[in-house]
């Protein structure tokens, strides 16, 4: 795939002390959105995972602790981001194909919830930048679901959930996920996510007719960590959701 990649960034965990050095130093700017205004804890380390051989970032979010920034009591965040500051090599301009690349795990006793937690979002990043619109999200049911939605410029370019698979098939692996986006009104959106342990593939979706672009909109930018909400608290509990190897990468 690096073959394919242009201008490719790739931000890893170093063993570092300070993982949001680490991370802002990659994407550029203040890139940790983090509720430690409230909670005066770091709620992103870096640690070392004996699977892959290498640090990993671990994201920690706290069910009675947390919040948004101090902005939102409804909600929890802990999240890293590109964003205006960051280079424009890790911005998704209209018209660019973009790769973005990473490595994930859930607990095994992870709790998924009916409201929302979403672990990844593709956002705009600025204009009508409000709704993502794109989120990886689990998903309580039975059985609970990882789903992935989409949200468009309007209702009726809205595709709501694009795909939906059981979430027993993530818990306490590690899965690596390839997603490949053309950004535009009339846009494509591909992805696959495969179980590192045994290359099983658990999600595969491609879909060539999809709005991927927002009004006013100069560019996109990915997301990823825990963004959930504190209304359903019987469905939440501390969790620590791992991540390793994220690189954007811009097509040829």
């Amino acid at each position: 795939m690096s073959s394919l990649l242009k201008a490719q960034v790739v931000l890893k965990a170093d063993g570092s002390d300070d993982a949001y050095q680490q991370i802002s130093r990659v994407l550029g700017g203040d890139a940790c959105e983090v509720p430690d205004c409230a909670h005066h804890v770091k709620h992103i380390t870096e640690a070392f995972d004996k699977q892959l051989g290498e640090y990993v970032f671990v994201f920690h979010s706290h069910a009675k602790e947390d919040n948004d920034r101090c902005r939102n009591y409804d909600r929890m965040r802990v999240e890293i981001k590109t964003y205006g500051p960051s280079a424009a090599k890790l911005k998704g301009e209209r018209g660019e194909r973009v790769i973005y690349k990473w490595k994930f795990k859930i607990d095994s006793g992870f709790k998924a919830q009916p409201t929302f937690t979403h672990i990844h979002q593709i956002k705009a990043g600025d204009g009508d930048a409000g709704a993502p619109i794109i989120t990886f999200t689990p998903r309580f049911g039975e059985p609970d679901k990882f789903e992935i939605i989409h949200t468009g410029s309007a209702k009726r370019t809205s595709q709501g959930v694009l795909a939906s698979v059981n979430l027993v098939d993530f818990k306490g692996n590690w899965v690596e996920v390839t997603e490949t986006i053309h950004y535009d009104s009339i846009g494509t959106y591909n992805v696959e996510i495969k179980r590192i342990a045994d290359n099983k593939v658990l999600l595969s979706y491609v879909n060539a007719n999809i709005d991927l672009w927002r009004k006013d909109t100069s560019f996109c930018r990915p997301k990823w960590g825990v963004y959930r909400s504190l209304k359903s608290p019987a469905y939440i509990r501390d969790e620590d959701v791992m991540f390793a190897d994220i690189s954007i990468g811009e097509q040829n």
